[in-house]
């Protein structure tokens, strides 16, 4: 085969959502790349609820990389692009149960998901979605093998050799291994280490005939909440563990009646049943939650169940010479607030840079790499830490409430750094060396990683049984709250016994010098740097004109073309530059 002997700028091992964008994204950018992918697409994938950050991702690579169909997952308003198999999400959403009991109401948060100025989010049915984007890989010039396994890789100082068990063998300038939790690159190097705080494990699989938890409990008025509970993620929490439930079906526009169920459980509390089948540990467990257990009686699965042990591993490191590992290759710790695709899109924003920067000065060692091993490592490391303390405080609801806080303020921060980021960064450079200081939550700003790591400390020492120490380690996180003085009002409510935040987020008390949306002080300049009121009005306005459902629909019925219909694709931008986010030849 020709291919063979073509020496190849990139090799990508995996054609999930990282892989395939990753291609997508370099194909773009003018190098050469191939894609090994052992399996078929379409295929089944978890990894489907959406969040604020990997939206915003989204909407960065679109950008920086004249990639614009990267945005098409990145909210409601893309449907018409995206499809209708996927589901909307309003909110992320949370309700607690104890054994053998009914589930209280009171005992319950709504966090909704702010509709202006970009739509809502969606729910990604991944078997279509990773279809696509490896569509759009090879449509943008990247070599897609599927049904080829990849039997061992050799990396030497001026190239690296990947041989199929075919027994065909292809070469390539640098390697990035996207395979997941089988990555062949972890395994060979011995890198793989499961030393973590969080434990779980899963049973899942696609149903359907699942009704709105609501029509099972009680409408969205008494629980004090703005939408019914299948308008999003819902999580059916509990000591030890939580349930997901993640609709496909749930708007008018929807063509797929399908709604992903799993049970995360950590065998330290719930031990595993090895002497029962996926689907029968899973139904013997809900019985014992009366309402989850009506929830899903009538529901149907469609597919096998999957139960898969410890999920949680790292990697002593990321990136060697000539080689980087890249999203769950490198590490997995649980889907509790959807993080895994935030991190694999960012981790794509980096990687990619420098593989375009390694092109030109033919640097492809370890050491100029680092900034993906330090992103990584960093962003796996808070991961662990807050999935662990927030299954730890569902023991008791008090500490939850608490807690709770602190995943929403390290989410709206991290949302609000990378969307203002976005917006004042003149070239792609900016804006990777504006999130250097990133982890995952708090968007890179040192006041709030002062807080946050006192609270995870009380945490981690609390004892839940205990009710003097639930108390004390309350007072004490409250008190850290009281002491960051740009905790939003709607999280204090939160903190104070409320149910949801606002549906409306616009509010006057916004345009505030001192407390407003914008801060003061260390606050304003770490987020929004020289930007004025002014400066953030006009360039939200175009983002809200640009990225709006009127806008991208009346661009895709004037002009109602593709990329991969094209018979020629535009030049990219210039290195670091920025195109419209509409499809190309549609803008």
């Amino acid at each position: 085969m020709a291919n063979e002997q073509k020496k190849f700028d990139a090799a990508i091992i995996g054609s999930g959502i990282g892989g395939s964008t990753l291609a997508g994204v370099l194909a773009r950018q003018g190098l050469s790349v191939i894609v090994f992918e052992g399996g078929t697409h379409p295929k089944f994938a978890v990894g489907e609820s959406m969040i604020l950050e990997t939206s915003e991702m989204m909407r960065a690579l679109a950008e920086f990389y004249d990639v614009p169909e990267l945005a098409y997952f990145s909210s409601e308003n893309y449907f018409k692009y995206a499809g209708g198999s996927h589901g909307v999400k309003r909110h992320f959403s949370f309700v607690h149960h104890s054994p053998g009991q009914e589930q209280d109401i009171k005992l319950s948060l709504q966090a909704v998901i702010p509709k202006q100025p970009y739509g809502h989010e969606m729910h990604l049915y991944r078997q279509d979605t990773d279809y696509f984007l490896t569509s759009l890989a090879i449509s943008y010039g990247a070599t897609v093998l599927q049904n080829t396994l990849v039997a061992d890789v050799d990396i030497q100082p001026d190239g690296v050799t990947i041989s199929t068990k075919n027994g065909q063998a292809y070469h390539a300038d640098y390697l990035v291994d996207a395979g997941g939790f089988r990555s062949l690159v972890a395994d060979k190097l011995g890198w793989r280490h499961h030393d973590l705080q969080t434990h779980t494990r899963s049973i899942f699989t696609h149903m359907i005939d699942v009704p709105c938890y609501n029509d099972v409990s009680a409408p969205p008025q008494a629980f004090d909440v703005p939408f019914r509970w299948s308008e999003g993620t819902l999580h059916h929490i509990f000591k030890g563990g939580w349930l997901w439930i993640i609709p496909f079906n749930n708007h008018a526009d929807s063509t797929n009646p399908l709604c992903s169920i799993g049970l995360q459980l950590d065998p330290r509390v719930h031990p595993a049943r090895p002497d029962l089948s996926p689907e029968a540990e899973f139904n013997e467990f809900i019985e014992r939650f009366p309402k989850m257990k009506e929830q899903l009686q009538n529901a149907k699965a469609v597919r096998g169940w999957v139960r898969a042990e410890r999920l949680q591993f790292s990697s002593r490191h990321v990136v060697g010479d000539r080689f980087a590992l890249l999203g769950h290759a490198a590490g997995f710790i649980d889907p509790l607030y959807s993080k895994g695709l935030y991190v694999t899109h960012i981790s794509v924003m980096v990687i990619a840079d420098l593989l375009l920067k390694a092109k030109k000065t033919n640097d492809y060692s370890a050491q100029a790499f680092q900034p993906l091993e330090k992103l990584t490592l960093n962003y796996v490391a808070m991961h662990d830490r807050l999935v662990a303390n927030s299954i730890k405080s569902w023991s008791h609801y008090e500490l939850w409430r608490v807690y709770a806080v602190l995943w929403l303020l390290g989410a709206y921060l991290e949302y609000l750094m990378l969307s203002i980021t976005r917006m004042r960064s003149k070239n792609r450079g900016e804006y990777i060396s504006l999130l250097k200081d990133n982890r995952l939550a708090g968007g890179g700003f040192k006041r709030f990683f002062e807080i946050q790591e006192k609270i995870d400390a009380l945490f981690e020492q609390v004892n839940p049984e205990d009710e003097a120490d639930v108390a004390r380690v309350v007072a004490e996180a409250r008190a850290l709250f009281a002491s960051f003085r740009w905790l939003p009002k709607p999280f204090q409510a939160v903190l104070d016994g409320k149910t949801h935040l606002p549906k409306n987020k616009f509010r006057l008390s916004l345009f505030n010098q001192r407390d407003g949306f914008m801060g003061d002080g260390e606050y304003r300049k770490h987020f929004f740097g020289g930007m004025s009121l002014l400066d953030l009005g006009i360039k939200g306005a175009i983002d809200a004109i640009r990225y709006s459902k009127p806008y991208l629909n009346w661009k895709r019925r004037s002009q109602n073309r593709l990329a991969w219909k094209k018979s020629l694709i535009p030049n990219p931008s210039p290195e670091g530059g920025r195109e419209s986010p509409l499809p190309s030849g549609e803008g």
